[in-house]
C-alpha cells in the first residue's frame, strides 16, 4: 500500500474522533447547522475521499500483483474501510444524543485498524 496515505488517512481518522470526541463531552449532538458539526462532517468527507482513493490504488495494485495476497480479505478491508464512516454519520445523524457522537468517535478510530490490518495483509508475503 502507499505508505504516506496510509499515515495521513491514521492520523486525519484520530484527529477526527478527538474532535468527535470534545462534542461528545459538549453534549453536542450532530447537527449541520451548527458550525464545529459542519466542519467536523466536511473533515470526515475528505478522509472519506481518501479512504476511496486508497481503495481504488489497492485493487489496480491487487490485479497487478504478482505474489500471493489474500485477495478476499484485503477487498474486504478496503470496501469495509469505505462503509464505516458513512455509516457512522448516518447514525448519529438519526441519534440527536451525545451517544450518537460517539458512535462518530468510534467510526474514525476503526479507520486506523482498517488501515493497519490492510497493510499486513499486503506485507504478509512481503514487498
Amino acid at each position: 500500500m502507499i505508505d504516506v496515505l496510509s499515515t495521513v488517512l491514521t492520523w486525519a481518522a484520530v484527529a477526527a474522533a478527538l474532535w468527535a470526541l470534545v462534542l461528545v463531552v459538549l453534549n453536542r449532538p450532530l447537527l449541520l447547522d451548527r458550525p464545529a458539526s459542519g466542519l467536523l462532517v466536511v473533515f470526515l468527507l475528505i478522509i472519506e475521499l481518501a479512504l476511496l482513493v486508497q481503495a481504488v490504488i489497492g485493487f489496480i495494485r491487487l490485479a497487478g500483483v504478482d505474489r500471493e495476497v489474500d485477495g478476499v480479505s484485503f477487498g474486504g478491508y478496503l470496501l469495509g474501510g469505505l462503509l464505516l464512516l458513512p455509516l457512522a454519520v448516518y447514525w448519529s445523524m438519526l441519534e440527536r444524543s451525545r451517544w450518537g457522537m460517539a458512535v462518530v468517535v468510534v467510526g474514525a478510530l476503526l479507520i486506523p485498524v482498517v488501515v493497519v490490518r490492510l497493510t499486513e495483509i499486503w506485507s504478509v508475503t512481503g514487498g
